[in-house]
């Protein structure tokens, strides 16, 4: 099965917002890089499935991805094209270390130089910016022109000036018209997006001008320790490499090399041995839990939460919730024991809280409190702490903030 979607057209008479927008499912048309392919029809099948019916005659196509473990950015690394290309655009998995989200830059320097042919989403909201700048600049100046002349009018006659005397103000609508005919504007998003360009794909270097050196690739997609592990040991479709002995990291092995890259964050003074409120295993039940329910989950340290959620992805609409993650201790003395000092353990004070709800619903995401119980270990055994099997022994409660405005909710 082909890593890249099939070229998509839209039918004629679609509005361009319409075609951007088939444009856009046709490309993430997958929540995962597991793929579902059909057999070659001369495959044969074992008897229970040919009697059961199990799957049909279709298979799980992995694409085997190959990621590269910091230590020092507690990060996996994707150097590879091909990989990039397959982990964002099947569930936006991961960040372009120079790029704001998507691994966007080859594309970007290669619209520097040979002139733009697709605009990226970052060179998109760079151009909306500008325009919106330009618009106030514009809007100020003729709206001193308007008062000056109104003024020569009123002292000229003495008779305040009518409207049609008055130059008119060109609307925000009108002016930004101007700017965004070629682009698809997608509802629910504030932003004006193009369909994107495949930083991964190879055919973007042709497109330069031949006397222009074809640009190297500087940019990786780098993955969280939640997200790698995620790849690695839930979906299987990621192989980590240790750097030092280039080799693959054992499933076993990674669990316990996840875990070992908070250790610098622990106390000296207390003994190294597992605890189950290591930094890297909370925020991976919080990771899995949204995104075993099908959310995209994404850093939210933009908006001062832990996550965010988008129900489709970045591409389609901004973040519906946003997550403050809150570890609770089962037995409070793990707390006193323990070598971490977790965020969020301490109440919240009221302004606090207020602070964070107001900064999210001024962005339209509603906020939630995910509290998760941290397991006493007087009841488990650390032995259980050196396999993902100690996560069923976690739990995860959620609640919803809404802020309260008078104005609007008086009834």
């Amino acid at each position: 099965m082909a890593d890249s979607p099939p070229a998509h057209r839209a039918a004629p008479g679609k509005s361009q917002a319409k075609r951007g927008k088939d444009h856009l499912n046709a490309i993430y048309a997958h929540p995962l890089p597991l793929l579902f392919g059909p057999l070659p029809a001369d495959t044969p099948l074992p008897w229970a499935t040919n009697v059961l019916g199990l799957f049909g005659r279709n298979r799980i196509v992995n694409p085997k991805c190959v990621g590269v473990f910091d230590a020092a950015t507690r990060s996996v690394w994707i150097t590879n094209s091909k990989d990039t290309f397959i982990l964002w655009q099947r569930g936006f998995f991961g960040k372009g270390n120079l790029s704001r989200s998507e691994p966007s830059w080859l594309s970007r320097r290669i619209n520097q130089l040979s002139g733009p042919k697709q605009l990226t989403a970052e060179e998109v909201t760079a151009r909306r910016r500008e325009l919106r700048k330009q618009f106030k600049t514009e809007r100020a100046q003729a709206l001193a022109a308007a008062a000056a002349e109104a003024e020569a009018i009123f002292a000229a006659t003495g008779e305040m000036p009518t409207p049609e005397a008055v130059p008119a103000i060109v609307s925000k609508a009108t002016f930004q018209a101007k700017g965004q005919q070629s682009a698809a504007v997608l509802p629910g998003a504030d932003s004006v997006v193009t369909p994107p360009l495949n930083a991964a794909d190879p055919s973007l270097v042709d497109e330069v001008d031949d006397a222009i050196t074809p640009p190297e690739d500087m940019e990786h997609l780098q993955l969280t320790l939640q997200e790698a592990f995620f790849l690695a040991w839930s979906v299987g479709c990621l192989n980590i490499i240790d750097p030092t002995t280039n080799e693959s990291i054992a499933p076993s092995a990674l669990w316990k090399t996840f875990l070992a890259a908070h250790d610098f964050l622990a106390s000296p003074d207390v003994p190294q041995s597992p605890w189950f409120d290591n930094p890297f295993l909370v925020s991976y039940v919080a990771f899995h839990h949204y995104r075993s329910l099908g959310w995209v989950v994404k850093s939210g340290i933009k908006f001062c939460v832990d996550l965010l959620l988008y129900k489709r992805g970045p591409v389609f609409h901004h973040a519906e919730f946003a997550i403050v993650v809150i570890p609770v201790y089962e037995d409070p003395e793990d707390r006193k024991s323990s070598p971490y000092d977790l965020p969020n353990v301490e109440p919240f004070t009221w302004s606090w809280l207020s602070t964070i709800n107001r900064v999210n619903s001024q962005v339209k995401k509603t906020l939630i409190l995910t509290y998760i119980t941290i397991p006493a270990l007087r009841r488990i055994s650390a032995e259980e702490l050196k396999s993902p099997e100690c996560l069923k022994h976690f739990t995860v409660r959620e609640v919803t903030i809404r802020r309260f405005v008078p104005a609007r909710m008086r009834d």
